[in-house]
Formats: C-alpha cells, sequence, structure tokens
C-alpha cells in the first residue's frame, strides 16, 4: 500500500495544515447508495429553501486557500480551490453534479464543510505519493482530458506519485489516470484544512460522515491523518 508523504518545505509553509486520508477497500461503485443521493438532495434542498448555503470565498475555510494559492503563485479567482468552484456551481445552479456514489460521496461532505475533498484510485496510484512544491519537470494529465499534457509551474503545490502530478494546485483538479469510477474498488478519499487550530473538529467531522456514507459499500474503511506533526501516513 502507498504512503502518503508531506514534503518538509510543505509543512514549514503551512504549519497549521492537517489532511485526513480516508481509505476504501471492496468498493461496490455500482449499487445503489441511497444515502448519499439523500445527503446530495438534502443540500440541494436547503440551499432552495434558504436555509443553508455554500461556503464562498469571504468564509474564512475558503479565504485561507486563497491567500495558500496566492502564496504559489496560483490567482485564486482564476483557478479556484475545488470546494470553492463547487460551492459557486451549487449556488448558481442549485444542483451538485452526479458522478458516480463514490465522488458525490465526497462532493455532498466537501461543500457541507467547507473543505475541500478529492480521491484517487488506488490502483492506478504507483508508488508512493506526496504533497511537495513542483519542480517544473513534472506533467500532468487533466481529468477528462486524457490527451492533455500540462507543466505544473516550479513552486506550485501538488500531489504526485513515482510516474507524474495526480493533483495540480495542491486541490484545484485530479488527474486522469487515477480518476475514481464505478469500477473503482480501492480508493484514497482526502479532505483538508489549512487551520487545524481553527477547523480540525470540522475536518474530523468531515471524515467520519465521509466513512460513514462509504461503509455500507465497502469491505473496509480506514481513517488516518497527515500533517506536519505527522508527515507521512501509509495506507
Amino acid at each position: 500500500m502507498p504512503a502518503f508523504r508531506i514534503a518538509p518545505a510543505v509543512a514549514d509553509a503551512f504549519p497549521d495544515a492537517l489532511i485526513a486520508l480516508v481509505t476504501a477497500t471492496g468498493l461496490r461503485g455500482r449499487e445503489p447508495w441511497p444515502h448519499t443521493a439523500a445527503a446530495l438532495e438534502e443540500l440541494e434542498r436547503r440551499l432552495a429553501e434558504g436555509s443553508w448555503r455554500p461556503a464562498d470565498e469571504t468564509d474564512p475555510r475558503i479565504e485561507a486557500w486563497h491567500t495558500a494559492y496566492r502564496s504559489f503563485g496560483t490567482n485564486p479567482r482564476r483557478i479556484r480551490p475545488s470546494v470553492d468552484a463547487l460551492g459557486r456551481r451549487l449556488a448558481k445552479k442549485g444542483t451538485l453534479p452526479r458522478i458516480n456514489p463514490a465522488v458525490d460521496s465526497y462532493n455532498a461532505v466537501s461543500v457541507r464543510h467547507g473543505l475541500p475533498a478529492g480521491a484517487f484510485d488506488l490502483d492506478h496510484v504507483t508508488g508512493d505519493v506526496d504533497i511537495r512544491h513542483a519542480d517544473g519537470t513534472e506533467s500532468f494529465t487533466p481529468l477528462g482530458e486524457p490527451g492533455t499534457v500540462e507543466n505544473p509551474r516550479p513552486g506550485e503545490i501538488v500531489y504526485t506519485d513515482t510516474t507524474d502530478v495526480l493533483t495540480r494546485h495542491w486541490n484545484h483538479r485530479d488527474a486522469h489516470r487515477t480518476r475514481v469510477t464505478e469500477d473503482s474498488t480501492r480508493v484514497a478519499f482526502l479532505l483538508e484544512t489549512l487551520c487545524a487550530a481553527r477547523d480540525g473538529h470540522l475536518l474530523k467531522a468531515a471524515a467520519e460522515e465521509l466513512r460513514g456514507l462509504l461503509a455500507p459499500h465497502a469491505d473496509h474503511i480506514a481513517v488516518h491523518y497527515l500533517g506536519p506533526a505527522q508527515p507521512r501516513a501509509t495506507v
């Protein structure tokens, strides 16, 4: 099983970062996931009735990511953190996308708690996964664009394995190779905060909520936490 590691330079730059790794094995993505469907519908209903809105860039949770993006040279209003982009889409359209049950689950948890989320199909990850600054030599093929190859700029924070980049701009967009589909059976889900002292309880609640959505449809679920104090976790 791969290890996930935070590079020392990233830990130094973001000393209050905390990442929840929720791993699922024996995942069954082709059966009905009624609790996930209900979670999506609840968020859309609450938005429609005006009792809730997703966090936007005025929220401290999103603002922290905008500040982080600017620190490594990314304009967060042009290339938005994943939770920001998803929340804006929900606020505008009134609905969340339906991709597949596993992806829908982390999308629902992400917008409910205002935390970025993503996932990798572990059967397509090569070696260990590092969260580090890009050096400019890496390649990245965006989700849904298998014929496209990009090169992250030096200094940009990326997730990368031994083959190429898995996520650009820390959490803006995932790679095509490790995308989660209905047939993915071993998946690592990630939930992230840059302000664990303030939002660590939200991260842990989100991880448990995601665990609850996944558990009826998996053989085994585990939760690990990764941060400067514990920069390595083997899943």
